[in-house]
């Protein structure tokens, strides 16, 4: 059986090939087009992954996109509903890609690939801990998944067992350590998206002088590790911003 795995449109767009439950090929679309952290559809590195398993895209049993456009789109639209008017820059410059290639992923993709087989779109985060569990060497283990925002959600945790995960529990959008860093990439000057590695590779040298004022400030940490960010402080909602400064 092959499945072709497919993320693109967002960053660093990448293909994966897999046979029989065996990793065959994968690449990042960058590594052919030199744009770093290129989110194209990843036609060349689709190209490469179907090149070294020798087959085509008539040849595919499956194709599995990263994550639900449509739970995605209503996450953006619900959001930009509850901050309007105040989004409308923001909205205005994300709804051309929506509607022309995000919310046709389906066709878009069967016509990329000569393709008329099924696609499937796992939701964003069980994408991301079947990426971790399934290659790791475990029949069984718990996982955890952060990042910025999949469709609704930001982290979450749940078991992996021999062919299948299931997740126990997660924490929605706006809440977000994922974004929660990115405000400090873009605070600090650093490019979102791409200049996190930056904050990372600079935090040992730093010390934990503001713990106790994100805390008390930024974020309302529970017992049990669930959190909520103060949203007066932060902007990526509707905005074009990360961070702003404190509305009454």
């Amino acid at each position: 059986m092959n499945i072709l795995g497919i993320s693109a449109f967002y960053h660093d767009s990448a293909a994966c090939l897999v046979r029989d439950g065996e990793i065959i090929a994968a690449a990042q679309e960058e590594r052919f087009t030199r744009k770093k952290h290129d989110f194209s559809f990843p036609d060349n590195a689709i190209k490469f992954c179907l090149e070294e398993g020798e087959i085509n895209g008539e040849s595919l049993d499956y194709v599995a996109f990263y994550d639900k456009p449509f739970i995605k789109f209503e996450r953006i639209l619900e959001t930009y509903l509850a901050f309007a008017p105040s989004g409308i820059r923001s909205f205005v410059m994300a709804m051309p890609l929506w509607i022309k290639q995000k919310l046709w992923m389906k066709e878009f993709i069967k016509k990329q690939l000569n393709y008329e087989g099924k696609i499937i779109f796992p939701e964003h985060h069980e994408s991301h801990a079947a990426s971790a569990f399934f290659a790791s060497p475990f029949s069984e283990a718990a996982f955890l998944t952060i990042d910025g925002v999949g469709e609704w959600t930001t982290p979450s945790y749940g078991i992996g067992n021999n062919n299948q995960i299931q997740i126990l529990s997660e924490i929605h959008f706006p809440h977000s350590l994922g974004l929660l860093y990115s405000a400090f990439t873009y605070y600090t000057g650093f490019k979102v998206n791409s200049g996190e590695y930056k904050v990372m590779g600079l935090a040992p040298y730093g010390v934990p002088k503001y713990k106790d004022l994100i805390l008390s400030e930024l974020m309302d940490l529970k017992e049990d590790g669930s959190f909520k960010l103060n949203m007066k402080y932060f902007d990526y909602c509707a905005g074009l911003t990360m961070t702003k400064k404190k509305t009454l």
